[in-house]
């Protein structure tokens, strides 16, 4: 028999299809060079196959029910990635809070707020955001003009994602930990496990993850001993003062979580190619470039009254349009696998969410404005859950206080979303079910500021260097892995302007 699987297109990316012929036993005959390890194709391969991803319901309120678990929400045939035996095995090698059912995370989600310990506004402004500004610097320098950008990106990235986490960069990182990670991102955008791309790639990553694992462990162990400079300025400072290495955050999930994030980080790619995409003027989106000036020639960066600038509302509307991530996948229980499929998960959408008319009046209108009078993390208490036809709030606020000497603690709203208060003053984040990017209640990403921060330091390098971004007329453009599922057409360029906005 034959199968057809489809990945639907993105913007900047074609529709791909591929036709599988399968065997009796449900496994894939004639398809795949002959080189395919057996265990490759087992651990890999055949859950691939075998497996059924189905989409739910778009979410009236902003939260997904306990019973939608993220306990080994991962495609199946991604645990080779992961893992030394093709499956999951917490206990012995660690785990990410991403891949961590609620019942899993310890008290009231700690998992979730030691992670997001390290990611909260304040150290952005103070700690990070200099490594930040100097990535952009290097992708828009004079000497990438004209040339296709997402080469560049990913020529800077990895020296970024290493100081964010470790505080290592250039030459410090290995030739192997740089090779994994170009592997990993590899293996999320090509997806397919029957094509050679992914299969060597695969394989690249189970060669070298060992090494990295040792590498990223005396690396943590430097923190831990005091021997890095500047040690406060990275990820795993935070995790190892606020986790104290205990069950909701063992040394171990320290290595692991610094690993598994090139998965979490994967979507930074794919965004900044869709944004350069939509400012281009000849193939671009007129409103949303005509926004992007509107807000930048006034104050981009002042509140004026609410909890977000003119410049976070414009980002997280491009965050709602664009939706790089497709949704939150939940497993399903062996026992409630669908039409007999070997392994089932169930993703709740974010873009079909996001321009859900019931949450919007006009959801298909760019209207940065809408953030308004949105209800925020800070506003959506007890009382608007029962305004909203709840008995009780789902997820009582349970504050976690940080160990690391700040004055901050980790609140959640109602709905169970995670965010900060620090010296007192709320980090809110958008708590209506209309805004989707980075997921519904104690499932939402962790690290939203953190990219809601980046995006934002590289529109205002864009505005501050007068860039205009062209689209090239190259028909053997490379194409290049950008996130999960996504391969874009290296085809956007950038030019300087001499004149003044």
């Amino acid at each position: 028999m034959a199968t057809q699987l489809q990945d639907k297109a993105k913007p900047g990316r074609p529709e791909k299809s591929i036709t599988l012929e399968l065997a009796e036993d449900g496994l894939p005959i004639g398809v795949m060079p002959s080189n395919f390890e057996p265990e490759y194709v087992a651990g890999a391969v055949a859950p691939f196959l075998l497996g059924g991803r189905y989409t739910g319901e778009r979410p009236a309120l902003p939260m997904i029910d306990l019973a939608y678990s993220k306990e080994k929400a991962i495609d199946p045939h991604m645990w080779g990635l992961l893992y030394d035996g093709w499956a999951p095995n917490p206990e012995e090698e660690g785990t990410s809070v991403f891949i961590r059912g609620y019942e899993h995370r310890g008290p009231d989600n700690e998992r979730k707020r030691i992670y997001m310990s390290a990611t909260t506004p304040d150290l952005i402004a103070t700690k990070y955001r200099e490594k930040i500004a100097r990535f952009f610097d290097r992708f828009l320098a004079d000497a990438n003009a004209g040339k296709p950008l997402m080469q560049a990106f990913y020529a800077h990235y990895f020296d970024l994602y290493w100081e964010l986490h470790l505080g290592v960069s250039g030459d410090a990182i290995p030739a192997e930990v740089r090779q994994f990670g170009t592997s990993f991102n590899a293996v999320l955008g090509f997806k397919f496990p029957t094509l050679e791309v992914v299969h060597e790639n695969y394989m690249i990553v189970r060669r070298t993850r060992q090494a990295l694992k040792d590498w990223i462990d005396g690396r943590v162990q430097a923190l831990i001993d005091g021997q890095v400079h500047d040690a406060d300025r990275t990820f795993v400072h935070y995790w190892l003062e606020n986790g104290e290495q205990g069950e909701n955050f063992r040394r171990k999930d320290i290595v692991f979580e610094c690993f598994h994030n090139f998965l979490a980080f994967s979507q930074w790619g794919n965004t900044i190619y869709n944004i350069m995409a939509r400012l281009e003027p000849s193939h671009g989106e007129p409103v949303i470039r005509a926004c992007f000036e509107l807000t930048m020639k006034g104050r981009p960066d002042e509140r004026d009254g609410g909890p977000f600038s003119p410049l976070d509302r414009f980002v997280m509307e491009l965050f709602r349009t664009i939706s790089p991530n497709g949704g939150s996948l939940s497993a399903l229980p062996r026992q409630h696998a669908l039409l007999g499929a070997a392994f089932s998960t169930v993703i709740t959408p974010h873009l079909a969410t996001s321009t859900d008319p019931r949450h919007w009046s006009e959801p298909l209108v760019f209207d940065p404005d809408r953030y308004k009078t949105a209800p925020t993390t800070a506003d959506n208490d007890e009382s608007r859950a029962k305004d909203a036809g709840l008995a009780r709030c789902p997820f009582p606020p349970q504050p976690f206080a940080v160990s690391d000497g700040r004055d901050a603690q980790l609140d959640n709203s109602a709905y169970g979303a995670v965010y900060p208060v620090v010296d007192g003053r709320p980090f809110p984040v958008c708590d209506a079910a209309g805004y989707a990017p980075f997921g519904f209640g104690y499932r939402r990403c962790a690290g939203e500021h953190l990219t809601l921060e980046f995006v934002e330091e590289f529109l205002r390098r864009v505005w501050r260097n007068r860039i205009t971004f062209v689209r090239l007329d190259h028909p053997d453009a490379q194409q290049l892995p950008v996130g999960p599922g996504t391969v874009i057409r290296d085809d956007i360029a950038f030019t300087r302007s001499t004149q003044d906005r």
